[in-house]
């Protein structure tokens, strides 16, 4: 278990689509957004932990890979607009109240935890080689081992995302309208450029081949 929670703090500490997404749905929806999204992630994860022992995983070819790259690409851009969009809106106390066209979408915590995962590739490519290996490992130790291994992984993701949606709407009382709008201003356009990056890491694989 200890193994897998280091593992699973070391991937959540890493800014990402998921972190970026959490606090900007944090500021609308309070502290209870962090476990949420988590708990989206951790449906998409166990349906990856359960092929991995299955051995389904190892089906996977590098142009699925590729194509999550392109999809993902696409997903996070356009979940980024949208956040970029909310935070456009004239009055943010009013936007959190009664949502926006765009927030619609956006503001479902799990819905956020499932497409901040599958869209994201290096998530897949994590997943189906490294700790891949890890899981398998753990379970020729025994299906308890395989089993404390993901309960430290997640254990490690809800602690620091329950803790960053925690401060987040903690603070957001604190917070200016400009600087809440800011902030959202912030997040959406990191998802833009998560977007862009996969497409490009899209194209320059087809280069490549």
């Amino acid at each position: 278990m200890l193994l897998g929670f280091s593992v699973g703090l070391t991937g959540a500490l890493v800014p990402g689509p998921m972190l970026f997404a959490t606090i900007e749905t944090s500021l609308k929806k309070g502290w209870f957004t962090g476990p949420k999204v988590v708990f989206g992630h951790i449906i998409v994860e166990a349906v990856i932990y359960l092929m991995i022992l299955s051995g389904a995983a190892s089906l996977v070819d590098s142009g699925v890979i590729s194509s999550i790259f392109l999809i993902g690409g696409l997903s996070l851009l356009v979940f980024g607009f949208l956040t970029i969009k909310d935070a456009r809106a004239a009055d943010i106390s009013a936007q959190i109240s009664q949502g926006s066209p765009g927030s619609k979408l956006t503001s479902n915590p799990v819905l956020i935890g499932v497409v901040t995962s599958v869209s994201n590739p290096y998530f897949w490519i994590w997943w189906l080689t490294a700790s891949s290996a890890l899981i398998l490992k753990e379970y020729e130790l025994g299906v308890i081992s395989a089993i404390a291994y993901m309960l430290g992984h997640w254990t490690a993701d809800l602690s620091w995302f329950t803790i960053v949606s925690g401060s987040f709407s903690r603070g957001k009382n604190l917070l200016s309208q400009k600087v809440h709008r800011y902030i959202l201003y912030t997040c959406g356009i990191f998802l833009a450029i998560f977007g862009f990056y996969f497409m490009l890491n899209y194209n320059n694989s087809i280069k490549l081949a």
